[in-house]
């Protein structure tokens, strides 16, 4: 018997304007007014900028300012160079590329409210026909349980970070949800185009990424065929296997062809040398991550995976079989153990949303309760730091804030006061309505996670911006670099120097590196790191040099740069 028995009023959708101010208040702020950060979002960002601005060989093989990145697919960067070449004299090359970000989320959240509609309104998924009536309608209950996976998806703690990052990420994660939405439509309704929009979605996820991951995925649509729907397996076989193998192959033919590049070894060796066996301490490593990662989608997609064992239907197999392979894969290949754990979200949060209609009242209580003493505390703190920050009370927060980045000096601004005390005042008022009212709505036992969640990122990208933009940003570094520099001369060597410094030495700094490790340069740039280890030592240079700058940035004392003139040149 199905575990679901609900009335009609369960199934009131949420108000578009809500779910649309959600998804905006979540992805617009910390897009403006900054720079690219000290992580992946600034080598992803070179890799856009040097596509935007250099020749056809950045294009078909990625790269930062001549520095290879063999293991990188570029697919997320041609679309931000796209957009830097279209608004970049508009808007400035950083927040055009970050452009990028509103279209990856964009495709990720569509897709997943799709695919839990799409399985949602299938005959066995449907609650249990009550004696007198007043169930809910078909289409009414698939859109509420895509509003609750939606809000699933966004509530997810490891999403947070990278899809406001111009790297590869956050569009695996978005083309991971595409193609569920594809083969969702594909076993909903079988047929020749969904099955080769579903190769285009995993040749299109291969593009972005590694190929480990539209291999995984196609083998659990054709297990999950091959059990329960074997008409759709020489659909997948000869129809959406051609179309996924066809669109990282134009690719790679293009490369070879066009610029003389090395043919597919390159990137198909990156992935594979990303594969080893599973250490007991990786495992447990991985469990701790997956706990804080995928909170709060992982307790309720175990509790519908319970919910529905008598009876397991397309849409907890379709999801389930996605969570399970992809978690799989994440135990052999701990250096892509967050690109992995990304694509995990969209096909738990579809199987959370499943679980929402048999929650019992004892764990909706205690997740709304977990959402509002843990959020609110966090909110609470995120003002109360700001304050200490703008006023030095409290002392010891204040001098903790100065002491992590030193001579970082406080700005006010009053739109961004006012963004989050109306953010603030919105919590207080959700908490009104959910609290108040108990609604009997599907979605009201995630509707809290999420809003606590957008408004923790809301005070940190208006009241934290400028002291994180200090912290993460190299433009201080850059500049110095850029001073010390003639206002001539051939090009920059370096010595240890990564990616996202590279990046943003390049962009904010204008420095010219070396292509190709061009020997012939007049200056060479070291950068050391572990030196706050125990017998952390500067790395030896060899040739005649002249010390011209040497430097970190204030915030990091893990880092250090050195500026060499070469002499005899």
């Amino acid at each position: 018997m199905k575990p679901v028995r609900l009335p009609a009023a369960a199934t009131h959708a949420l108000p578009r304007w809500g779910l649309a101010a959600m998804c905006l208040l979540y992805i617009l702020p910390g897009i403006i007014r900054r720079d690219p950060w000290k992580t992946d979002d600034a080598a992803g960002f070179g890799i856009m900028w040097t596509m935007a601005h250099g020749s056809l060989a950045d294009w078909l093989v990625p790269n930062i300012v001549g520095l290879p990145m063999p293991g990188e697919a570029p697919l997320t960067y041609w679309i931000g160079a796209l957009l830097i070449r279209l608004f970049g004299g508009i808007a400035g090359d950083a927040l055009a590329a970050r452009l990028s970000i509103l279209v990856f989320f964009a495709l990720g959240a569509a897709a997943v409210w799709r695919t839990a509609f799409v399985l949602g309104r299938r005959g066995e998924a449907q609650p249990l026909k009550l004696a007198f009536g007043g169930q809910p309608a078909a289409l009414d209950y698939g859109r509420t349980l895509g509003d609750g996976a939606l809000l699933i998806y966004v509530a997810c703690l490891g999403l947070l970070l990278r899809s406001h990052e111009t790297a590869a990420p956050a569009l695996v994660v978005a083309l991971v949800a595409t193609a569920f939405y594809a083969a969702a439509a594909l076993f909903d309704k079988p047929g020749t185009r969904p099955a080769a929009g579903l190769g285009v979605a995993l040749g299109l996820l291969a593009l972005a990424g590694h190929w480990l991951l539209p291999a995984v995925l196609l083998l659990a649509f054709a297990g999950l065929a091959a059990l329960h729907f074997r008409h759709l397996l020489l659909r997948l076989l000869a129809v959406t296997l051609p179309a996924t193998l066809l669109i990282p192959a134009g690719w790679l033919l293009a490369r070879e062809a066009l610029v003389a590049a090395d043919g597919p070894g390159d990137w198909l060796a990156a992935s594979l040398q990303q594969v080893t066996a599973p250490t007991a301490g990786s495992l447990r490593e991985l469990g701790k991550t997956l706990v804080w990662f995928a909170w709060p989608a992982w307790p309720i997609a175990l509790w519908a995976v319970w919910a529905w064992r008598a009876q397991p239907m397309l849409h907890v197999l379709m999801p389930a079989a996605g969570v399970v392979l992809l978690g799989v894969l994440a135990m052999f290949v701990p250096g892509l153990k967050i690109t992995v754990l990304l694509a995990l979200l969209p096909p738990l949060a579809v199987l959370a949303t499943f679980g929402l209609p048999t929650l019992k009242r004892g764990a909706i209580n205690a997740i709304d309760w977990f959402s509002v003493m843990t959020l609110t505390a966090i909110a609470a703190f995120i003002w109360l730091g700001w304050i200490a920050k703008q006023t030095g009370w409290p002392a010891q927060l204040a001098k903790n804030a100065f002491k992590l980045a030193p001579g970082f000096q406080p700005e006010f601004s009053g739109f961004a006061f006012l963004l989050a005390m109306a953010g603030t005042a919105g919590w207080i008022l959700l908490l009104q309505w959910r609290l108040g009212r108990r609604p009997p709505v599907l979605w009201r036992a995630v509707v809290l996670s999420t809003g606590g969640l957008v408004l923790c990122w809301l005070l940190l990208m208006t009241l934290w911006l400028p002291w994180l933009n200090y912290s993460q940003s190299y433009a201080p570094v850059a500049a110095k670099i850029a001073a010390a520099l003639p206002s001539s001369y051939r090009c920059v060597q370096t010595d240890g120097v990564g990616p996202a410094q590279r990046a943003s030495f390049a962009y904010l700094g204008a420095v010219k590196f070396a292509r190709d490790d061009d020997s012939r340069c007049d200056f060479l740039l070291v950068q050391d790191t572990g030196l706050r280890k125990k017998g952390g030592q500067l790395r030896a240079v060899e040739g005649q040099l002249t010390l011209l700058w040497q430097g970190r940035r204030a915030s990091d004392r893990h880092e250090f740069f050195r500026l060499y003139r070469r002499d005899g040149r």
